[in-house]
């Protein structure tokens, strides 16, 4: 997905309590690897095999030495981190990214990309980069996308597409392109992040209802093929949810609020852990039982937290704009400490490979310098 912060306190206690932060060390190396630069924030990554799509506000990218012009898109070869022919230009920045089978879809405030109209939302050709004829109008601004069930699931503040009345989240047939009118979830509020599993459609935000219901706040689960709210997962997420993430074990949310925090929830919306930071948790991705979590954080609680902890007891450690937790919440050694003021706005793992990139409006990881994209692994 897209991605900036708010924040949590909840009512519940946290399984594990307050524990020690010896913990298994995350998968994944903490070295970024050489990659390009970017001349303006990037937003949006997305895996495909050994190629990695990258979205945001910028327009040039660099490589060994040599500028690329890339609109807003581009494709760099996950390996090496050479920078593909594929360029498709859109004329406003790209907030989410999602690939299915030959096809990669985009979400922004774009109304053209490579010269033809798409408003908000597009589908473009994995390997030519030319859009398809996947169109559609939207009246308000799309943030987010996820794919799965035979589905393109959108969401952000929007009121209706193609005439049709949507409240801030809508489905597309993935085959056909076509607004599917048998899905028909809405919030009360915008939705800022979006998770795919077989049986539930995970939904983080702004909102303070879904399908009419008070009883979902900012976070909830609804059905992939019909949009009925899941009255089985019933969490609490007093603060704006500005990620999430899901897997085997549960679900996982990025927020913020009184210092940001990355919260792990059971099937049923129940609390398995929190961690408490000193900022904005923005971004929140799972790969083998790892969470990585960014943000503009500079440092963690060196132990889990309670749900409505303000602070750190246990005091903190420096975790600079990144960090990992493991399957009990704990603090893991993974310390790759990129730097700026807003810090990392985007997270994607790639399991195959055991890959995980980084996007934000950061200029160097580690001490070495990696502008607004790093990859590891």
């Amino acid at each position: 997905m897209r991605k900036l912060s708010v924040f949590l306190t909840l009512v519940c206690a946290v399984a594990g309590g307050a524990v020690p932060t010896a913990a298994p060390a995350a998968a994944v190396g903490a070295r970024a690897q050489a990659a390009p630069s970017f001349n303006g924030t990037v937003w949006a990554i997305a895996f495909r095999g050994d190629v990695v799509y990258v979205g945001g506000s910028f327009t040039t990218v660099t490589y060994r030495g040599r500028s690329f012009e890339r609109r807003r898109m581009a494709a760099l070869d996950a390996r090496t981190g050479a920078v593909l022919r594929w360029q498709p230009a859109a004329n406003g920045t790209v907030r989410a990214l999602a690939v299915a089978g030959s096809a990669v879809y985009a979400a922004g405030d774009f109304d053209t990309v490579s010269g033809q109209r798409r408003d908000a939302v597009a589908r473009i050709d994995a390997s030519s980069g030319r859009p398809t004829r996947f169109a559609h109008r939207v009246t308000g601004q799309v943030a987010t996308l996820a794919i799965g069930n035979g589905r393109v699931y959108v969401g952000g503040s929007f009121s209706s597409i193609d005439g049709v009345a949507r409240r801030n989240v809508a489905a597309f047939s993935h085959t056909s392109g076509a607004l599917d009118r048998s899905w028909r979830a809405s919030t009360g509020g915008r939705v800022r992040s979006l998770a795919v599993t077989r049986s539930r459609i995970y939904l983080g935000g702004e909102f303070h209802q879904v399908n009419g219901s008070r009883s979902a706040r900012r976070l909830a689960a609804v059905s992939p093929s019909t949009g009925a709210l899941v009255r089985g997962f019933r969490p609490f997420a007093p603060a704006t949810v500005m990620d999430v993430a899901a897997d085997a074990r549960g679900v996982y949310t990025a927020t913020g609020g009184a210092g940001g925090r990355a919260v792990g929830y059971s099937g049923s919306g129940a609390v398995r852990w929190t961690h408490l930071f000193d900022g904005d948790v923005h971004t929140i991705a799972v790969m083998g039982g790892v969470a990585y979590v960014g943000g503009h954080f500079d440092r963690a609680c060196r132990r889990t937290s309670t749900v409505r902890q303000l602070g750190c007891l246990g005091g903190y450690t420096a975790r600079v704009k990144l960090a990992a937790l493991d399957g009990r919440g704990r603090l893991t050694r993974w310390n790759p400490r990129a730097n700026g003021t807003i810090g990392t706005h985007v997270l994607a793992t790639h399991p195959p490979r055991q890959r995980i990139a980084a996007g934000g409006a950061f200029t160097r990881i580690g001490g070495a310098g990696r502008e607004r994209f790093a990859l590891f692994g």
